[in-house]
């Protein structure tokens, strides 16, 4: 299944509650597994920079991946883009595959 990194921003006003955050990730969460259950999470974090969460994830397929993003914008974000991503060894054969 591919796999798939979470980006999200919030608006400021929602990272100052820790209960309300926590909330709001629940639903969000909630909301996710009902409408996309073949979804597998493999990490959520908190980071630093432009973005203030990065979840990575396998989906099975591109469409699912945008339905992830558009509830995430629908619960709250300010943004959300879900980037596809490839294991580094999958890369490096991808590579050997078109060398010339």
């Amino acid at each position: 299944m591919p796999t798939f990194v979470l980006m999200t921003r919030l608006a400021p006003e929602a990272v100052h509650d820790a209960e309300v955050r926590r909330a709001m990730g629940r639903a969000w969460l909630k909301k996710v597994k009902s409408s996309c259950p073949e979804v597998r999470w493999i990490a959520h974090y908190a980071i630093l920079g432009p973005y203030d969460f990065m979840d990575i994830y396998q989906a099975p397929d591109a469409e699912t991946a945008h339905k992830v993003s558009v509830i995430s914008r629908a619960e709250g974000a300010v943004s959300a883009e879900s980037w596809q991503a490839m294991p580094y060894d999958d890369f490096i054969r991808l590579l050997q595959e078109v060398e010339p």
